[in-house]
């Protein structure tokens, strides 16, 4: 489904209206193709931390041109800050003076990344400074516009060597739709990452199984896992056999098709993956349904099917899967919740019950996984699907508009934030949610 507004915004006629009554200016969001590099421009790394060694050998390991020095008049593709070193409220001005010179020299579709230690592994004067990077980061992130991102990433004390993948991700196009966020390294679980062989298929020889596989976000899900080198079990309902089926096929995959809501259903994938495939990698549980209606008007079977598929299912799932020892070594089980159970949503109450329950569940689990296993969740925002596309045009470009990118979001990012949750070099992000929603303005 196209965007049809920044379709005319793109227009002559549309940029006359953009120049002249100030209207949101979406721009065509950069998103990664296979065989492009990592960064395409120079990277400009300032601030003084413990964390300078870790980020020149990440970006020489992904092949990015590191710069020290900034020239004046050149264009940068990305600004990376290790504020690591900031102990005290004062030092915060080392930003301004980093970033100020800089920001109006950044190319369309730019990167920021802002890297500080854990504030809850901290005291004092420290902690208060760290915690303030949160509110720079998500301001800045608001204020550049051109499709440009601006991230936090926390990192724990002995965690490093661990950056290499989280930089990789929000350095890269993949992370087109995701600003604003914070993500904790190390802070939960092991502060070590296993090394990727070949970072063109970090996911080859692992198994990964994607719940509502089918279509929209899952079918992207299993696209771009198999694009990274994993073997895809799909799981759907029956009535979508023929869909999850044909997509397997093309995808060299195996599928499975059951209510997941079923009382043997956990019983049955353990069953399948054991028999298949002996053990499995990556658990995405993506199934999810809408029943919407207000609280007032909701009737008891609306609520229960929502929570039943959205948040029961992947906790029943997981734990027979984790039970039976079939979640290997250093594998990754991943949520998807929803910027509705961040910030609710008018006519949702179960809907925002069950995707704030998938933040619980992440919390839940998070300190007791053992073996590298982790889990993690995605919250989407607006995000352009079959779905989405019957909710009424008024409501569909509010929905659109209401965030730092003035769009909504593909499938694809939805997925690439997975992908990156699934690559073995992920291993010290434990127990984050990452809101792929553009920035919304309000509420998250």
């Amino acid at each position: 489904m196209s965007d049809r507004y920044q379709s005319f915004t793109s227009s002559p006629l549309g940029q006359l209206f953009v120049k002249n009554l100030g209207i949101p200016n979406p721009v065509r969001l950069d998103r990664w193709k296979v065989g492009s590099p990592v960064v395409d421009g120079s990277v400009v790394v300032g601030g003084d931390g413990r964390l300078g060694a870790a980020i020149s050998a990440a970006l020489d390991s992904l092949g990015v041109a590191n710069v020290k020095t900034p020239t004046e008049g050149e264009k940068y593709k990305a600004l990376v800050f290790d504020a690591t070193g900031i102990t005290k409220a004062e030092e915060l001005v080392g930003l301004q003076q980093f970033f100020t010179p800089l920001l109006r020299g950044l190319r369309s579709c730019a990167r920021v990344v802002v890297l500080g230690t854990v504030p809850e592994l901290l005291e004092g004067e420290e902690r208060i400074a760290q915690r303030a990077l949160e509110g720079v980061t998500r301001s800045l992130g608001k204020e550049i516009g051109k499709g440009t991102c601006v991230n936090l990433v926390y990192v724990a004390p002995g965690a490093e060597s661990t950056i290499e993948s989280t930089l990789a991700f929000y350095l890269s196009p993949k992370s087109a739709y995701v600003s604003g966020q914070v993500v904790r390294l190390g802070a939960t679980g092991t502060t070590k990452a296993e090394p990727v062989a070949d970072q063109t298929k970090p996911l080859d020889g692992k198994i990964a199984i994607v719940t509502g596989a089918s279509r929209g976000i899952g079918e992207q899900i299993a696209r771009v896992l198999h694009r990274d080198g994993a073997t895809v079990l799909g799981v759907d309902v029956p009535q979508a056999a023929s869909e999850l089926q044909s997509l397997m096929k093309e995808l060299d995959g195996d599928y499975l098709t059951l209510d997941i809501t079923g009382t043997d259903a956990p019983q049955r994938i353990a069953q399948h993956v054991r028999k298949e495939f002996g053990g499995v990698d990556i658990v995405v549980h993506n199934a999810g349904i809408t029943r919407d209606k207000k609280l007032a008007n909701m009737a008891e079977d609306r609520w229960q099917s929502v929570i039943s598929v959205n948040l029961i299912a992947p906790e029943r799932i997981t734990a027979e899967l984790l039970s039976q020892g079939l979640i290997n070594k250093n594998g990754r089980i991943i949520g998807v919740s929803s910027i509705a159970g961040i910030a609710g949503n008018l006519g949702q109450t179960n809907y925002a019950a069950s995707k704030a329950g998938v933040i619980g569940f992440v919390d839940s689990l998070a300190a007791g996984l053992k073996d590298g296993i982790t889990i993690n969740a995605v919250a989407p925002g607006f995000i352009i699907t079959q779905m989405t596309a019957a909710v009424p045009f008024a409501t569909r470009e509010v929905g659109q508009r209401l965030n730092a990118m003035n769009q909504g979001g593909l499938p694809v990012d939805v997925a690439e934030a997975i992908a990156w949750y699934a690559s073995p070099g992920s291993t010290a992000v434990n127990g984050n949610v990452v809101r792929v929603c553009g920035q919304m303005m309000l509420g998250a």
